[in-house]
């Protein structure tokens, strides 16, 4: 089974964990979001691609989801020490190597999928991953200013340094109409059995892959089926703070809202037991929907989501034949 999955951050890099273990044999393409992507003390960081990376390769900070187990943080005490900005994303000295590696091999003129080939090539994985794009996207996000003007900061510092607190009035992808997809992105949606959606911020993790030239029009035309799984349980994100960036472009932060999203790609979506009266509304708009445990408290129950996922999947292809 060829299974490609978009993902983002923390929540779709445990999911994916438990996807390996729910479908031991498949042959998994994740096509990774780099418009959180960003240059801090001159080194490329790839957030997104680091944590699937470091979750599928055993290096994960496990208590935090994201950054490198036992990791220090001496560089960053010494820059802090000079002054040197910004001092709101602390690099640990683990994590640090792999960025280094990565801007050496950038400026090299390597691009990004190669780079990111090579780094996978120490962690092992277990699935292929590529960027999105070659080409740099950033997420931007246009707040207020004192002034009562308005300016745009990088989505990390509204999401690190703000905490999402600042209400944003656009979510911009920066440097969007000239990307086009990375090597084999295309081809992973194109010969999938299954696509899935993990749960992932719906705008600026899946909504940045799916805007690259090309991608959404593959996922809606894939001969596989489309399988999503809710990020949101009740009113609220599991993780982070989705819900802001859901009412900055006016998406009810619901289920049910964010299955709306991709409501022309989905065949299937996935929401927790405990939403079940969403059921109705996600099958009112043609996507066939389950309740289901969603709670990644464990790998168990990230595999069990993940199975769930594959058997929905398996439901739509039966229902086409």
């Amino acid at each position: 089974m060829r299974i490609t999955a978009l993902a983002g951050g923390v929540g779709a890099a445990r999911f994916l964990r438990g996807l390996r273990r729910a479908a031991p044999d498949a042959d998994i393409t994740v096509i990774g979001n780099t418009a959180d992507d960003i240059t801090l003390h001159g080194l490329h960081v790839s957030p997104d691609l680091d944590t699937v990376m470091y979750t599928l390769g055993g290096g994960i900070d496990e208590q935090q989801g994201w950054g490198r187990a036992d990791e220090t943080h001496s560089v960053a005490e010494e820059l802090a020490a000079y002054g040197a900005h910004p001092l709101w994303f602390t690099l640990g000295d683990r994590d640090i190597a792999t960025h280094l590696v990565r801007t050496q091999m950038l400026a090299a003129g390597y691009p990004l999928s190669a780079v990111t080939e090579a780094l996978c090539d120490r962690w092992q994985p277990g699935v292929r991953l590529l960027p999105m794009s070659d080409d740099r996207v950033e997420t931007h996000v246009v707040i207020p200013d004192d002034d009562g003007q308005t300016r745009a900061v990088h989505f990390q510092e509204w999401w690190v340094r703000m905490r999402a607190a600042v209400p944003a009035e656009r979510i911009v992808l920066a440097g969007i109409d000239a990307a086009t997809p990375a090597p084999g992105v295309l081809d992973a949606v194109a010969d999938a059995d299954v696509v899935l959606l993990p749960p992932s911020n719906p705008v600026v993790s899946i909504g940045p892959i799916l805007a690259v030239a090309g991608v959404r029009d593959a996922v809606a035309a894939a001969r596989a089926p489309v399988v999503g799984l809710s990020p949101i349980i009740g009113d609220a994100p599991v993780r982070g703070m989705a819900d802001a960036v859901l009412r900055t472009i006016g998406v009810e932060v619901s289920p049910a809202g964010v299955a709306g999203l991709f409501a022309d790609l989905l065949d299937g979506w996935l929401v927790d037991s405990t939403d079940e009266a969403y059921v109705a509304a996600v099958e009112e708009a043609g996507v066939r929907c389950r309740a289901v445990p969603l709670w990644m408290r464990d790998v168990e129950a990230a595999a069990a989501m993940a199975a769930a996922a594959l058997d929905l999947a398996a439901a739509v292809r039966g229902a086409r034949t």
